[in-house]
């Protein structure tokens, strides 16, 4: 009886480890949840929102995988982003903290700010006006904004929102390293990116995670948690189910 009992717990222990080597595979190589805990993407991304994103779209670096082993140097299957991806990668600061930004620079570019215009390589970004009355949160606060429809010179479009009183006006030059990448929040007066060069700055090529694809479920948790379901009319967003990124 006690061998029928150990080859039971064996069979078990064999398939509970087989479903987690699988899992730790398609984590690491093929897509990875993440869930959204700020403000910083707004409107894009909501806090609450939870997402795929794809480990494929640029190869795969040491931070791919669980905890960043050290398993090899660089970059493999390397694929150049895309200017205007949405993004995740390491920060820079202590190569571990997960950050999700759009990506703006590529290496050798020059960004700048001048009167809360953004300009890339000397050239304004074009951007159109939607709306002069939103709200927006930037963290637990609301705040007025203009949102805008951005267009980058690679042809991509993406909406923006920046503060009526426009905290972050001008800047210096920022000159793109080699292998580097400059990242900006789409919610521009409310996110910590690479503007602030001591804290997140330039990401080089090996910080990069994967690219978001879609969301696949968002809720409000300031409504209701996900377990408590007589509020799920309320705090599901279910119009953002399964919505591709842009």
């Amino acid at each position: 009886m006690s061998k029928k009992i150990n080859k039971i717990l064996l069979d078990n222990f064999k398939t509970l480890v087989g479903a987690l080597i699988i899992a730790i595979i398609i984590r690491s190589l093929i897509i990875q949840p993440f869930y959204i805990p700020s403000s910083s993407m707004e409107p894009t991304l909501l806090v609450g929102d939870r997402i795929f994103v794809s480990k494929y779209s640029y190869g795969y670096s040491k931070h791919s995988f669980p905890f960043s082993p050290p398993i090899f140097k660089g970059r493999i299957m390397h694929k150049n982003p895309e200017r205007g991806d949405i993004v995740v990668f390491k920060t820079p600061a202590d190569n571990r903290t997960d950050y999700i930004k759009r990506l703006i620079g590529l290496p050798g570019d020059k960004v700048q700010f001048i009167s809360s215009n953004l300009y890339i390589n000397s050239s304004e970004v074009m951007k159109s006006r939607l709306s002069t009355n939103d709200i927006i949160f930037c963290g637990k606060k609301k705040i007025d904004v203009f949102t805008f429809e951005e267009l980058l010179p690679n042809g991509k479009k993406f909406i923006t929102v920046y503060s009526k009183e426009y905290t972050f006006q001008n800047s210096d030059p920022f000159i793109i390293p080699k292998n580097h990448y400059f990242f900006l929040g789409d919610n521009r007066d409310c996110s910590k990116d690479s503007r602030f060069l001591s804290s997140v700055g330039y990401v080089h090529k090996d910080n990069l995670v994967g690219k978001a694809q879609f969301i696949f479920f968002s809720s409000d948790r300031s409504i209701g948690s996900i377990f408590s379901f007589w509020k799920w009319n309320k705090s599901l967003r279910f119009n953002r189910f399964f919505k591709k990124l842009n």
